[in-house]
């Protein structure tokens, strides 16, 4: 079987869950027998930051006669839209894949010929689907809540939508949010894939230190690290042998700095440490205690549910999208009001009960066992068989 997973947005080096996403599925393909092709858009050059197995082809629709294809000044006015209209900004870049790149996509999708195609947003089915007009059945991926399509996506990706073979959603609740807007569009809910690891955090054992592990983007608006200083700060009197590590890729460095200047005003440099990112989260997740994750919204919350697989209760809020499916308050973590009193109240619970610690974790990691990777990759194949055996059937 030969899939092309079209993923038009950046590859080179980006650490983020879409990247992660992308090689995982192209090696977990790769392994189980079938040809892969990995499109992406990108104006760098060089390796991705997550590895893909040899044999796996890639491509990059941005890279034309050896030289990437750089956005032309006109379109630089995409920057200043993103600014105060996500629906401008986005319907910008689709002009130029459609003017400057699908000549690319083409070419290269008729050289590869494939069975299927799994377009990671709704860019990409747009163009396969309306701009092309390929006949080859094509899934469209969600990777958060479809609901955002019908308020920062152009308008022109929506048909692509109802023109797909199946559009794929992470969580039930997802499912719902499209089917109000598109009744008659076909739904899969397929989850993400989480690592189930052998080893789990040994939250019984006594300690000189216990750790609060932050692990995501640094991202004001989205991942806010900075709550969960600021809620820290609250009750780190009360728990002198507890730190924090916040791993993460930087965003804007003006934003890393406020992290950093956030923590000296506190007196805490001592205590709380802004670490980078990591290779090895099942390391640094295994050195853990609690995991806390201020996200204000997710597509499904990697991060925290491999938190969970390696024994560790969440904490987070319960207007967090995705995350508030995958922890059940008071069972395998909290889910708290949004802001910092809320936090920090939640967390001190945890920092103070080492036999909650104990019971939630295990929670955690039973609950996250139904994201094993046989039964998503499973539940994937099935759907692509399923679809290009009814498109040969006359």
């Amino acid at each position: 079987m030969k899939i092309l997973l079209a993923n038009f947005s950046k590859m080179i080096q980006d650490s983020g869950g879409l990247a992660k996403v992308h090689c995982n599925f192209a090696n977990a393909m790769n392994r189980r027998g079938h040809k892969i092709l990995m499109m992406y858009m990108d104006e760098r050059e060089g390796e991705f930051f997550f590895p893909i197995d040899a044999g796996i082809e890639t491509f990059n629709i941005q890279r034309l006669d050896g030289k990437i294809l750089h956005y032309p000044l006109s379109y630089m006015r995409r920057e200043v839209f993103r600014v105060f209209s996500k629906n401008r900004a986005r319907s910008i870049n689709d002009d130029f894949i459609k003017k400057f790149l699908m000549s690319n996509v083409k070419s290269a999708t008729e050289k590869f010929k494939p069975d299927v195609i799994i377009c990671f947003q709704p860019t990409a089915g747009k163009t396969f689907l309306c701009d092309i007009k390929i006949s080859t059945p094509v899934i469209i991926m969600s990777h958060g809540d479809p609901e955002d399509y019908f308020q920062t996506y152009p308008a022109e990706e929506i048909p692509a939508l109802t023109k797909c073979s199946v559009c794929q959603v992470l969580m039930p609740s997802f499912a719902e949010n499209l089917k109000r807007h598109l009744p008659d569009v076909n739904v899969k809910v397929i989850g993400n894939v989480v690592p189930q690891y052998e080893q789990q955090a040994d939250l019984a054992a006594t300690k000189d230190f216990y750790k609060i592990i932050f692990i995501g983007r640094l991202v004001r608006n989205h991942k806010r690290p900075h709550l969960l200083i600021d809620a820290f700060e609250k009750i780190s009197a009360r728990f002198p042998n507890w730190t924090v590590e916040i791993w993460g890729a930087e965003d804007k460095s003006s934003y890393t700095e406020k992290l950093h200047n956030q923590i000296e005003k506190f007196q805490l440099s001592d205590r709380i440490f802004i670490k980078g990112t990591t290779k090895n989260v099942a390391q640094i997740l295994a050195t853990g205690d609690i995991f806390v994750f201020p996200s204000a919204y997710e597509g499904f919350g990697l991060a925290a549910a491999e938190a969970m697989s390696m024994g560790l209760p969440v904490v987070a809020y319960k207007n967090c999208t995705a995350v508030n499916e995958l922890v059940t308050d008071g069972v395998n973590g909290f889910l708290c009001e949004d802001g910092v009193e809320s936090l920090a109240e939640k967390m001190s619970v945890l920092m103070g009960n080492q036999d909650l610690r104990v019971k939630f974790g295990n929670s955690a990691r039973e609950s996250v066992k139904k994201y094993s990777a046989e039964k998503i990759w499973n539940e994937w194949e099935n759907l692509i068989f399923d679809l290009t055996i009814s498109k040969a059937q006359p």
